[in-house]
């Protein structure tokens, strides 16, 4: 691995999420792309799929009229732009309806390329980890932080659990496997306390 790409990489996604925190809390977005990138290279994932990943939001929340897509393509090289590519649900301003945008993904990720699969699992495993982990310490307020509700939420992370499981079957998609089920559990247990 060439640690120069790598510190590109890391370097031109700090810049671009200097200002993002992760949903309701005051942790810097970079923590979620450097997270995301650990568990790329943990699961064997390579060079480009490990800048990918660093760069996986990119477009998605800064797309700046394509002038992301671009840079991407031109600093980082084909295969990078077209995993970020696959692990992006939109890039217009404002987004579309979040419905909509995540109907779309689940339709393209069983088209998805093996690399992008790793990344976007990768995302998925690390977002419903978060997701878990701050219910443990809030409760039900960390659905709050969502557009949409928490079974939307849970629905939208079991479809994801469902296609990984089919096409990147393995320990990372058995994580992800566990978390959702352990999510699942929890908004079944709150719909029947209600």
């Amino acid at each position: 691995m060439s640690p120069d790409r790598l510190s590109d990489a890391y370097r031109y996604a700090a810049a671009l999420h200097a200002s993002q925190l992760r949903k309701g809390t005051r942790i810097p977005y970079i923590a979620h792309l450097m997270a995301v990138a650990a568990i790329v290279l943990e699961h064997g994932g390579n060079e480009d799929q490990v800048v990918a990943a660093l760069l996986h939001d990119a477009i998605e929340d800064h797309p700046r009229n394509g002038l992301t897509r671009r840079e991407i393509g031109e600093r980082f090289g084909s295969r990078v732009s077209a995993i970020v590519e696959d692990c992006t649900d939109a890039d217009a301003k404002p987004k579309p309806p979040w419905y909509d945008r995540k109907v779309r993904y689940l339709e393209h990720l069983p088209k998805a390329s093996p690399d992008s699969l790793l990344v976007s699992l990768a995302d998925k495993v690390h977002n419903t980890r978060a997701i878990l982990s701050d219910w443990q310490q809030i409760g039900n307020e960390v659905w709050y932080r969502f557009t949409a509700s928490k079974e939307d939420t849970v629905w939208y992370y079991r479809s994801l659990a469902n296609i990984y499981a089919e096409r990147l079957p393995g320990p990372l998609a058995d994580e992800l496997e566990r978390v959702v089920t352990e999510l699942e559990r929890i908004v079944e247990t709150d719909s029947t306390a209600a």
